[in-house]
């Protein structure tokens, strides 16, 4: 276990150097979150009875995105994995005295935390002093603020086994280019990042609330505000440990299939 925190450690600290890359992030998060809350409240004064959330939970879910859109976004790669699957330097990484699959896990964590870490507070210290009704709301309460928490650990874990699936895909084909462009583009719908799952249609609402990919941003987002409680509440929750757990699964027999049958062209 130490091996792969000195690989976390490692890889969290090289991620915290970045800082006038997370600045630029920080700029454009803003706007975009600016942006969003304005055409969603034009939606709402027109027609408020129509709108599937509160105005303020709605206000509380884009800025809790923008602060930790690093955490869950899955188009965010780790370049060097890809690199390494493409030009033979996998050969490397497999002759590591270490499991390739906690090793890159390690990594994809610490990567996303040191993007996070940079950016979420600003973010988050902004949204709190706007005026109403633009500023980011309170936790309904204590329990859900605790649950919160909890689920977007889970979520982050959740998103980077997810990338891991990527990963073990792309070390099958000849190319990882339509690997990695066309899973994260029906992810990134699917879990609420372009469009809240309250927006759905109702039945594709129900298809994606029990998918794994809700439980990346959709159910932590939610529940901080209240908009998600009760047995909806529980049931999200539940169902975010059990795909977290299915996709770990997943994730570590495609590796290890990959690492068995892995070809070094021209080696």
């Amino acid at each position: 276990m130490k091996k792969y925190f000195s690989f976390f450690r490692l890889r969290l600290a090289m991620g915290l150097q970045y800082r006038t890359a997370a600045i630029a992030g920080l700029v454009t998060q803003f706007f975009w979150g600016f942006m969003l809350i304005g055409a969603y409240r034009a939606f709402y004064e027109s027609n408020p009875s129509a709108f599937p959330m509160s105005f303020q939970a709605m206000v509380s879910y884009i800025w809790l995105q923008q602060a930790f859109l690093a955490v869950f976004i899955t188009w965010r790669y780790d370049e060097d994995i890809f690199t390494m699957i493409t030009d033979g330097g996998i050969s490397y990484e497999l002759a590591r005295p270490v499991d390739l699959y906690g090793m890159w896990y390690a990594k994809n964590l610490a990567m996303r935390l040191s993007e996070a870490m940079l950016r979420f507070a600003p973010v988050l210290l902004l949204a709190m002093v706007l005026p109403h009704p633009f500023r980011l709301g309170r936790p309904a309460s204590a329990a859900h603020f605790f649950l919160f928490l909890l689920t977007m650990v889970v979520g982050l874990l959740l998103t980077v086994a997810f990338l891991m699936i990527i990963y073990g895909l792309a070390m099958k084909t000849i190319s990882p280019t339509g690997v990695r462009l066309f899973f994260p583009a029906i992810v990134e719908f699917m879990s609420g990042q372009i469009i809240p799952i309250p927006f759905f249609p109702e039945k594709l609402r129900k298809i994606a609330e029990l998918l794994p990919f809700a439980g990346m941003q959709n159910v932590p987002l939610r529940i901080y505000s209240g908009d998600l409680s009760g047995t909806p509440m529980v049931t999200a929750v539940v169902l975010q440990f059990f795909w977290l757990l299915v996709f770990l699964g997943i994730g570590k027999l495609l590796l290890s299939s990959a690492e068995k049958r892995a070809v070094v062209q021209g080696g």
